[in-house]
């Protein structure tokens, strides 16, 4: 499987992005520990999930582009080669996580970003925007007399609208999960365990160029209601339905989300189960067809699928969400009797996932279905194309 790709330019296009939404919201300095801001901006990948755990690198990136990469000490030769990164220090080990005696090296980091700051920004005040900091980090930034907003909106709204070059990423790292998902498929038979089936898709994965599964959703037989139970020993039986979320980063770091459920063993499936898969499949269907460049997130959740009220208050908690290198903005919540909170439009260079999730509390099973959708200009892009379980779908239709 060829996986060509300018990741220079992937970049680049990331950064610019970032920088043009740092300018229309006036965030002169963003300085941030999540790996997946770190990875966005500058391309440098290192250790992701440990990063996830405490803060052990940090990026600082100015408005008009200069960078300042703190890397994990001794992998600063990782990130020598990025032409988006201006200079790397090695990351200070400011949390109980790496010494219990963390306040003096979280002052001394402190200092040193304000000294940064100082030569690059023409103000006194500093205004600096700060993403997943601790709190003695933040506190320390205060005394200095940082005023300190957050990054979150301004890097959320610069991830959900999708460059030219991720929508290829996107496309390639699609192709990596899918073939995932049929080794996975593949290992659906009774007496495997959930872990076993599971544990199919991650090899796939990660034997084609992917990273790591965020969840571990996947969930047979009764434990397909309620939703969000994650893998287990328990074992597959013949006739039972399996949930399945792929929730994986994929090739070129992006995010791939789309679920299926499928049908174990050599059987036909129960009159129940195909009215709770034509169910679950006519509201991924209605609301998929909902999507339109234009169009407000509120009409969108006016307009969405109306489960019948039996499962009424066992779905899915949300209509959709963005995605991109993780998930994030935005996440379009049902219509509920309050005013809709999410003001809105979905825009050309979003990537949506529609979620379906028909559960029933009498038979103790429930179908789960999700595809991912790009908008472009005028028209939207269904971009996950694995196959539904035809012994559940086979008098279906797909659009």
């Amino acid at each position: 499987m060829a996986h060509l790709l300018d990741q220079v330019s992937l970049v680049s296009q990331r950064k610019s992005r970032l920088l043009d939404v740092m300018r229309s919201h006036d965030v002169p300095v963003i300085l941030t520990t999540d790996p997946i801001s770190i990875l966005y901006a500058t391309g440098a990948r290192n250790m992701t999930i440990h990063g996830f755990t405490g803060p052990d690198r940090f990026m600082l990136l100015f408005q008009d582009g200069y960078t300042v990469l703190y890397e994990f000490a001794g992998c600063e030769h990782l990130a020598a080669d990025l032409p988006e990164i201006n200079e790397i220090r090695p990351a200070p080990g400011i949390t109980a996580k790496k010494t219990l005696l963390y306040a003096d090296q979280v002052t001394a980091f402190a200092n040193e970003v304000f000294a940064v700051c100082s030569e690059r920004l023409s103000e006194t005040k500093h205004r600096i925007a700060v993403e997943k900091l601790e709190f003695p980090m933040t506190d320390s930034l205060r005394s200095m007399g940082f005023q300190l907003i957050d990054a979150g909106p301004t890097i959320q709204l610069s991830m959900s609208i999708k460059q030219p070059e991720e929508l290829e990423a996107i496309r390639q790292a699609m192709r990596v999960v899918e073939k995932a998902t049929t080794e996975l498929e593949s290992a659906i038979t009774p007496g495997a365990t959930e872990n076993e089936v599971w544990a199919a898709f991650h090899r796939g994965l990660i034997a084609s160029g992917g990273e790591y599964v965020v969840t571990r959703l996947l969930q047979a037989g009764a434990r397909t209601f309620p939703y969000f139970l994650e893998s287990s020993d328990h074992q597959l039986q013949s006739g039972d339905l399996v949930c399945f979320d792929t929730d994986a980063m994929s090739l070129h770091s992006y995010s791939i989300d789309f679920s299926r459920t499928f049908l174990c063993g050599d059987v036909s499936p129960t009159p129940q189960q195909k009215s709770l898969y034509r169910l679950a499949l006519d509201q991924l269907e209605h609301n998929a067809s909902q999507l339109a460049p234009g169009r407000s997130f509120e009409e969108f959740a006016r307009n969405a699928f109306e489960v019948p009220e039996r499962y009424r208050d066992y779905g899915y908690y949300q209509l959709a969400h963005g995605l991109g290198l993780a998930g994030g903005y935005p996440n379009v919540p049902r219509i509920s009797d309050t005013t809709y909170g999410l003001p809105g439009e979905m825009l050309p260079g979003m990537v949506l996932c529609i979620e379906s999730y028909i559960g029933d509390a009498q038979t103790q099973q429930g179908v789960k279905l999700e595809d991912q959708y790009f908008i472009h200009e005028n028209h939207v892009e269904r971009l996950s194309l694995f196959p539904l379980d035809a012994r559940l779908s086979h008098t279906l239709q797909r659009n």
